[in-house]
């Protein structure tokens, strides 16, 4: 996704093997607004990247219970919200699963080719055997979460809201295909052109001021072991990447972290989806294997196909 402003009022760069992207409506605020985002992420990716033995998460874990960070308490609360929600459709508890299949470090390290690994086809650990209580967290022993399917786009919600408040005006926050905005918007909302992939068929939709938006993919973070071309979405019932039925998943929502958590367990349920999401009454756009595009919640008429950028 990508916002359709350009000039002295969007910055990006690159955090968490994606792309960070600020959009302010007042120019002047967009050297603090950076500043404040660049801070935040830097602070989710001490409390709780799991690819760094000094992150808060990562002594929590070895520690097995501990008092936890406000910060670190609200990314696992948001994990464990997200995985009670689904159902346990979406699960934080596959950090082991994950490294076993070859996403055990910062996704422009990890080799996008290399030797074939075993297929283990279990069930994940299971979110209910994570407690958290206020900021006291407890993680079983051998248990490694990964809160990747919900700290991006909580950390979008944060910075959106934080960067308005502190500054003054309307703010776009998009971390690689998670977006939220806060304060107030430009006249007919925030133009976001949706498209995962160049070359997938592509949406411009007009976002209102306070509304977020989410895109889970199968196509981006994917990496090849053997003859299998793996992705980041794993099935928690299997252990295993998540079907491509779909190629991408997009929804609106009041926050990101709610959109996320949705696209993502739309992306597990495969051919289930468009039931299961139809049944919650969002906006969505589901692009299937062949590059159709289906729409649901009143998600806005598709123009003719065109080319994301």
């Amino acid at each position: 996704m990508t916002a359709l402003l350009t000039g002295d009022t969007v910055a990006q760069w690159r955090v968490w093997s994606t792309t960070a992207r600020v959009v302010v409506l007042d120019p002047a605020a967009l050297a603090d607004a950076r500043a404040l985002v660049e801070a935040e992420l830097a602070a989710v990716d001490a409390a709780c990247s799991r690819f760094r033995a000094d992150s808060e998460l990562a002594r929590a874990e070895r520690a097995g219970t501990a008092e936890v960070s406000e910060l670190l308490a609200g990314l696992v609360a948001a994990a464990l919200t997200a995985a009670r929600r689904t159902g346990g459709t979406v699960d934080p508890t596959v950090g082991d699963a994950l490294a076993e299949l070859g996403y055990d470090r910062d996704l422009a390290l990890v080799p996008l080719d290399g030797p074939a690994v075993p297929v283990r086809v279990r069930p994940a650990p299971g979110w209910q055997r994570v407690t958290l209580d206020g900021r006291h967290l407890t993680i079983p022993p051998g248990v490694h979460l990964d809160l990747g399917a919900t700290a991006k786009a909580w950390s979008a919600d944060r910075c959106a809201r934080l960067a308005a408040g502190a500054l003054g005006t309307g703010v776009l926050v998009e971390l690689g295909g998670d977006l939220a905005t806060a304060g107030p918007g430009p006249s007919g909302g925030w133009r976001v052109l949706v498209a995962d992939q160049p070359g997938d068929p592509a949406s411009v939709v007009g976002l209102p001021s306070g509304a977020a938006m989410a895109t889970s993919s199968t196509n981006s973070r994917s990496w090849r072991r053997g003859d299998r071309l793996l992705h980041h979405v794993l099935d928690p019932r299997t252990c295993q990447p998540a079907p491509r039925v779909w190629r991408s998943v997009t929804v609106v929502a009041d926050r990101c972290v709610d959109a996320n958590t949705l696209t993502t367990g739309a992306l597990v349920l495969g051919a289930a989806a468009p039931e299961w999401l139809g049944a919650r009454g969002v906006p969505a756009r589901l692009v299937d294997s062949s590059g159709g595009v289906h729409a649901l919640g009143g998600w806005p008429e598709e123009p003719a196909r065109g080319v994301g950028a």
